[in-house]
């Protein structure tokens, strides 16, 4: 649209370049189990799957303003839903992960219903014990293990892959197309209408109400879609790792805490943060996880030197100071050139 000479996009000189890099680089991901060891692919997928919870956390917390830290419920659920249904269903593992997200986000809806009566600390609080409340509910479940936990069968194992270079050739692959998918979905729905909503309630919650925004609306669509990809995330890390336990499924430190920090450190709120702030915690994994409780007081320093420094995080520092968005999302008026 434009006026008086004015115009209104949402793309910038950097978009078509940065959106052909990310084709290349899909696209070399893609060639990688044709030369990777099994270590290697072992790395990638945890990666993609943190890079995939950070970008879903950041859209519940940075977007709608729903810091929650009680999102391992769902991966815990994804993870046992995805045990249950092959072990006593029948059903193929990687089948199984649509349908634990599709059984996540429709359990999410009652969830919301409660914990949307809560603010601020309380609304956190509030999910934390929704988490435990999942946990302590699979203990008492014997079919499911207990407390202990318990494995996938090797036939069900050998179902996804006969060799474990194979069975990791095809978490990657599925892995990576929800992280495509999760990027592209996050994208789109920030430069849609809802996006625009959500950029209103993040900035301001009671002047998008006096907006005619239905904020409740909103939160709850955001709320749903994060739930159902985390389930998604939450099946395809268990499947890696072939057992999962009530400790392991609903851990707060693995599954929210780390998360939490990604985000917090490549910036909250912005669409490449979470990327930024999980390659930073996977760069200070490799090289400093060997020194023991060192390490982690050193994550601690950077993330409490980050927030003390720049608290809009690592990206919010690069954009302030070089005026770069490598993919814009909102609206912005482009002036013309002067001769």
């Amino acid at each position: 649209m434009s006026a008086a000479g004015l115009s209104v996009t949402r793309s910038s000189a950097s978009t078509r370049p940065v959106l052909a890099a990310i084709a290349v680089l899909a696209a070399a991901f893609l060639s990688v189990p044709a030369w990777a060891s099994t270590d290697t692919l072992r790395l990638l997928i945890d990666i993609f799957l943190y890079v995939a919870l950070a970008c879903l956390w950041n859209f519940l917390a940075g977007y709608a303003g729903l810091v929650s830290v009680g999102q391992q419920a769902f991966v815990g659920l994804g993870g046992y839903g995805l045990f249950a249904l092959a072990i006593y269903g029948g059903v193929p593992p990687l089948l199984c992960v649509p349908i634990v997200g599709l059984a996540a986000a429709v359990l999410s809806i009652p969830i919301a219903g409660l914990l949307f009566r809560l603010r601020g600390a309380y609304f956190a609080i509030g999910s934390w014990v929704v988490a435990e409340v999942f946990r302590l509910s699979v203990i008492l479940i014997a079919p499911l293990g207990g407390g202990s936990g318990f494995s996938l069968p090797a036939r069900i194992a050998q179902s996804v892959g006969r060799t474990p270079q194979d069975r990791f050739t095809a978490v990657y692959l599925t892995t990576l197309a929800l992280l495509l998918t999760i990027f592209a979905a996050i994208f789109f729905v920030l430069r849609s209408r809802t996006g625009m909503a959500l950029t209103a309630i993040r900035d301001n919650e009671l002047a998008a109400r006096s907006s005619g925004i239905n904020v409740g609306r909103v939160k709850l669509i955001v709320y749903v879609v994060t739930a159902f990809g985390t389930a998604m995330i939450g099946a395809l890390i268990f499947l890696q790792r072939l057992r999962i336990s009530p400790d392991s499924g609903f851990s707060v430190n693995d599954w929210t805490a780390l998360v939490i920090f990604m985000v917090v450190i490549g910036g909250l709120g912005s669409f490449e943060g979470p990327v930024i702030g999980a390659l930073v915690y996977f760069f200070l994994r490799e090289t400093l996880s060997n020194l023991g409780p060192v390490y982690l007081m050193i994550l601690g320093a950077v993330a409490i030197g980050i927030m003390l420094v720049e608290p809009r995080g690592i990206w919010g520092f690069i954009r302030a100071r070089r005026r770069i968005q490598l993919l814009p999302l909102q609206l912005r008026v482009v002036f013309p050139r002067k001769d």
